[in-house]
């Protein structure tokens, strides 16, 4: 119990946005994103990402609690696509997308 303790809090869960073949955005968290980024486009990742291949990582904010990681998550969910895009211009990962 005391392990599961210390362990809460850590800050080691990441936010990412994935850009799908069809135009689409797709939201989620992990621990290590570049291999659930490789999951998503070996088609092993989420099932809205299965039909929507190929995916590419555009946007990721890393250093939160998984607590953090889900509200970030629901924030960027609740936004209209123009906010979203924003935000990953503003990391220099919109060249790699086209909207």
């Amino acid at each position: 119990m005391i392990q599961g303790m210390k362990r809460r809090g850590r800050k080691d869960w990441t936010v990412y946005i994935l850009g799908c073949g069809d135009g689409s955005l797709y939201t989620g968290i992990a621990k290590d994103v570049q291999a659930r980024v490789k999951q998503h486009s070996e088609g092993r990742g989420a099932t809205y990402t299965r039909t929507r291949l190929p995916v590419k990582l555009l946007y990721q904010q890393e250093g939160l609690t998984r607590s953090e990681a889900l509200i970030r998550k629901a924030q960027i969910k609740a936004m209209p696509r123009s906010k979203k895009k924003e935000i990953i211009i503003s990391t220099g990962f919109g060249d790699k997308f086209e909207y």
